[in-house]
């Protein structure tokens, strides 16, 4: 079998075919006595259907695009919630984020800047990893605090490089409200270039420093989140000046369309980076979405956009790559979401720990291509709840229930609740208890 190995070139993506071998699965991806390097890389608001490889016919995306034949694709993977902070909270913490109080969007109202965030009661997977002799660091979105108590490198990340706010100007670096949002670990730093080109900059930097021992990369990509602003743009937000939130350009699709692109493009340096440090091949890649895309991107065939508890607004692209530990182009059906992250890359780092979590290891799907055990998936967001288990979905919007057979409906085009009304009353039945177990765990550690 042909293993092929993924890579940047300065003129442009290449990929190079590498000899041959046999790729066989494996139980636990810790057999060696090398702990093994993990990059959690997130884009921001990309849609189920903005990249070539989850059928994508505008945009390219040759990067991601070899590196679901390198590895595993999902095609039912899903985002905690249907916005930015509450999914970071979740990936972080391996919990519901209604664990950490974190149900919505952090905003950058100046009157609110040290008024929510992160608690340093929450454990984290910066935390952990660092606990157990892993160099960690952040470079790019943290959104999960403005005020400098809440700044990741309190939460167990010994560098952190980018923005706190939920959007920045890719140019200028600030963020919604105008205020500069540009950090190095706890100080702000002035500085020039694209925001996607300044955080892999970063991110190959600490890679460099830390090629003789285990690192956690987390990689929280802006892109594609407004302002829609590619590489040659001016900045829009500029102090003592009004400006359009999303962008001055007026071709927002092409400018969405460019800021995937040049996303793709330093992924892929990422990937030549581990070629050129011999990390390739022990180390751990898994690339996600935070939420489900804009109207000004694609969602495929799902229903429903970012904010929104439809299809359109959780069920995201993911992708897991780890060469010659996980068989080649699968293409995993099961039923995973953002909380599942940290234990799982628990499980593959070896690290064992008290601490228990929401979220399930799914390093089974990984090496064996195996199926997480069937489990019902929550969330609650602004009037909205849903809960999913198996192929099927109940959905509530303020009043109105709906149920559906993803299996055979992913479109979310027919309710079927008057045909299968035991199936509606057991998941609303089970929603309810996970909204009891939420809301007393609340009241209890405030």
């Amino acid at each position: 079998m042909k293993i092929t190995k993924l890579f940047n070139l300065k003129t442009g993506l290449c990929l190079l075919s590498l000899g041959s071998g046999t790729i066989g699965s494996v139980n636990c991806a810790v057999e060696s006595s090398t702990k093994p390097n993990i990059i959690l890389i997130m884009a921001d608001d990309l849609g189920y259907g903005d990249i070539s490889c989850y059928g994508n016919k505008i945009i390219n995306t040759p990067v991601l695009d070899k590196m679901a034949d390198e590895g595993v694709k999902f095609t039912n993977y899903y985002s905690n919630g249907a916005v930015c902070t509450p999914t970071r909270a979740a990936l972080l913490t391996g919990n519901y984020q209604q664990r950490a109080g974190l149900e919505g969007v952090i905003y950058a109202a100046m009157d609110k800047r040290d008024e929510g965030g992160l608690s340093k009661k929450e454990i984290t997977m910066g935390e952990i990893f660092q606990e157990n002799g892993y160099k960690t660091g952040i470079f790019g979105k943290w959104h999960l605090g403005y005020d400098v108590k809440y700044s990741p490198v309190h939460h167990g990340f010994d560098k952190f490089y980018g923005y706190v706010s939920g959007n920045v100007d890719y140019i200028s670096h600030r963020d919604g409200i105008g205020l500069y949002d540009w950090w190095q670990n706890t100080d702000t730093i002035y500085e020039e270039g694209y925001v996607t080109d300044l955080i892999t900059d970063r991110a190959l930097d600490f890679m460099e420093r830390n090629k003789n021992e285990p690192f956690l990369l987390y990689i929280p990509h802006e892109a594609p989140h407004y302002p829609f602003q590619g590489r040659n743009d001016k900045a829009d937000r500029l102090p003592g000046q009004t400006f359009p939130h999303m962008g001055s350009r007026p071709d927002r699709e092409v400018a969405y369309k460019e800021m995937i692109e040049a996303m793709d493009e330093n992924i892929g340096r990422v990937f030549e980076k581990l070629k050129e440090l011999q990390l390739d091949d022990n180390t751990f890649v898994f690339f996600c979405s935070d939420n489900g895309a804009l109207e000004v991107g694609s969602n495929g065939k799902l229903k429903g956009y970012k904010t929104s508890l439809w299809e359109g607004g959780i069920r995201v692209p993911a992708i897991a790559w780890y060469p010659e530990k996980i068989k080649v182009g699968t293409i995993s059906e099961s039923n995973t979401i953002s909380m599942d992250i940290l234990p799982t890359l628990l499980s593959i780092s070896g690290i064992k720990t008290e601490h228990k979590f929401d979220g399930e290891n799914f390093s089974g799907v990984l090496f064996n291509n195996e199926k997480i055990p069937e489990r019902p998936l929550f969330w609650r967001y602004r009037n909205q709840w849903a809960v999913k288990k198996g192929d099927w979905k109940y959905l509530k919007i303020k009043n109105e229930e709906y149920l559906f057979n993803l299996k055979d409906d992913i479109s979310e085009s027919t309710d079927v609740k008057d045909e299968f009304p035991k199936i509606l009353n057991s998941l609303k039945m089970q929603l309810n208890d996970w909204e009891t177990e939420m809301n007393n765990y609340q009241q209890q550690t405030n």
